[in-house]
């Protein structure tokens, strides 16, 4: 089954005459510092049918920063249930945003999580080749072993970088009202 998008202008008018339920699946520190107004947040590694809000006789919507991570949970959910009517924010929530649409929340900055992802292996690589150059050639296969493990993440979309990095602290130090699941 193809994956169904929608656009910003169009979940509008589905969310104000109740058509439509939105699930955001940002982490929580994501969520705080910007979302939709009556969202519901379910981080991307929490998403299954059983977490899902109820939308019964309504579409749902999933919604993540640039599109990414909401298609993947658009999959996930399609795998479990593929007579689920689902669809994707197009563009996620940046494309509401352009489309002059309104978001709430603390407005305090937020590295997301995909920049946090490449600044970390961007790090361990510059690390890597520098121990490789002066101390022994031998730490280069730290290099290949990173470059291994984004080749595993471009093929299968897991990241377990993104993971473990949606668990750290920073990523989690959000008012309670905003990880409870409406």
């Amino acid at each position: 089954m193809a994956l169904k998008t929608i656009d910003a202008p169009n979940l509008k008018q589905w969310l104000e005459t109740r058509q439509a339920v939105l699930v955001d699946v940002r982490e929580p520190a994501e969520h705080a510092a910007e979302h939709i107004a009556d969202a519901t947040l379910l981080p991307l590694g929490s998403v299954s049918i059983a977490a899902l809000p109820d939308c019964a006789g309504k579409k749902l919507v999933i919604h993540c920063r640039k599109g990414g991570r909401g298609g993947s949970a658009c999959e996930k959910l399609l795998a479990e249930d593929p007579n689920l009517e689902i669809y994707n924010l197009e563009g996620g929530i940046e494309s509401w945003r352009a489309a002059g649409l309104s978001v709430a929340g603390s407005g305090a900055a937020f590295l997301p999580l995909d920049r946090q992802v490449q600044m970390t292996i961007g790090l361990m690589l510059i690390i890597t080749s520098l121990l490789g150059y002066i101390f022994t050639p031998t730490l280069f296969l730290l290099t290949g072993f990173i470059g291994l493990g984004l080749t595993i993440a471009g093929a299968t979309g897991f990241c377990g970088l993104a993971l473990l990095m949606a668990r750290m602290p920073w990523n989690q130090r959000v008012k309670a009202s905003y990880c409870a699941i409406k």
